[in-house]
């Protein structure tokens, strides 16, 4: 996307935060911002850094990235973040892979006069951030959960469920996602801020993917063990996904297992298209980048800080339901559509 229609596909959503629209790169001309996100190989962090990048260009902004070498390596972020207090940045965009543990950190950065935005992840508790621009991921999961319900009929009361996600130390992000399904299935979570505390008898289990195929791949392959009549999964992010339907292909279940998942992006979308992924919920990673960067220069002018969606405690950049196979009740566009939109 360039830059020309990356502004004017966040003028719009920039207007509801309540930011500035720059007219020119001297605007912010030597405001520092940094970028930190869990891995630099996940397409999806990858294009949010895209879209960061090309906002600070458009806006003069001096933006530096950082990312952590896995999914779940919380120390390269908290070095990060250090290093981004030292340089004297005005602000941090951060999807935390530990969203309880990198708190005392950001409150450091924050103490220290930087505007912190959490991206895609909220914090834990969320108002440890000075805003966040997120999807609404316990809609994206109950989205794909309500799907897979009703494309079962009858046959979901006696599905056999398994949980790919991320990683131990539960993040946000997870626990939504995670939770939402259950909601959207129809399943009692218990206590919808952990995972793996439900009694239904249709779960065959949980396992960790750490966000990439050969942790899908792995976990999958566990869930097996426990249960070869598996025919339901749910995935943290179409990496995993993709994971999960190699263990499948290689025991000859793959036609078995109905896999949905969230994030949308490009190649997501595609592996919808080749019935790999039954359905996914779309997220926006390029606008939630590009808002955290307007709403950083935004700050350095004057101050401004960004405001939530009305209703809710973040700012929510949207989610849409990708399918080729729409389900009666639940919404959603086509792969089409998806590829359209894909990555945002």
């Amino acid at each position: 996307m360039t830059n020309t229609k990356l502004l004017k596909s966040t003028v719009f959503a920039a207007a509801a935060l309540g930011l500035v629209a720059f007219a020119s790169s001297a605007s912010a001309a030597g405001v520092g911002a940094c970028l930190i996100t869990k891995t630099d190989t996940n397409p999806f962090f990858v294009k949010m850094k895209e879209g960061a990048t090309a906002k600070a260009k458009e806006l003069g902004v001096d933006l530096k990235t950082y990312a952590g070498k896995i999914d779940g390596d919380s120390e390269s972020q908290v070095a990060a973040i250090e290093s981004c207090i030292a340089d004297g940045a005005k602000g941090i965009l951060i999807t935390a892979s530990d969203t309880k543990g990198i708190v005392p950190t950001v409150k450091k950065a924050r103490d220290a006069g930087l505007l912190v935005i959490a991206l895609d992840t909220p914090l834990d508790p969320i108002d440890a951030a000075d805003a966040t621009f997120a999807t609404d991921n316990l809609e994206a999961g109950k989205l794909i959960g309500a799907w897979a319900a009703a494309t079962l009929g009858d046959k979901a009361k006696d599905a056999k469920i398994g949980f790919l996600d991320l990683t131990p130390s539960q993040p946000t992000v997870d626990v939504l996602r995670d939770q939402g399904f259950m909601m959207g299935y129809g399943i009692d979570v218990k206590d919808p801020n952990k995972i793996g505390d439900e009694t239904d008898p249709r779960i065959v289990g949980h396992d960790v993917t750490n966000g990439n195929e050969e942790g899908g791949r792995k976990a999958m392959e566990n869930l097996l063990q426990k249960d070869n009549t598996i025919n339901v999964i749910h995935t943290i992010n179409e990496p995993a996904a993709v994971g999960a339907y190699q263990a499948l292909k290689a025991v000859g279940l793959e036609k078995q297992v109905l896999i949905v998942s969230v994030d949308g992006g490009c190649p997501g979308v595609k592996s919808v298209t080749e019935g790999v992924i039954g359905a996914t919920s779309q997220q926006y990673p390029l606008q939630m980048a590009a808002l955290g960067i307007q709403a950083i220069a935004a700050f350095a002018k004057d101050g401004t800080k960004p405001k939530p969606t009305e209703g809710k405690n973040f700012f929510d950049t949207g989610v849409n339901l990708v399918t080729d196979k729409p389900a009666k009740g639940v919404k959603s566009i086509d792969t089409k559509e998806g590829l359209a939109k894909c990555w945002g």
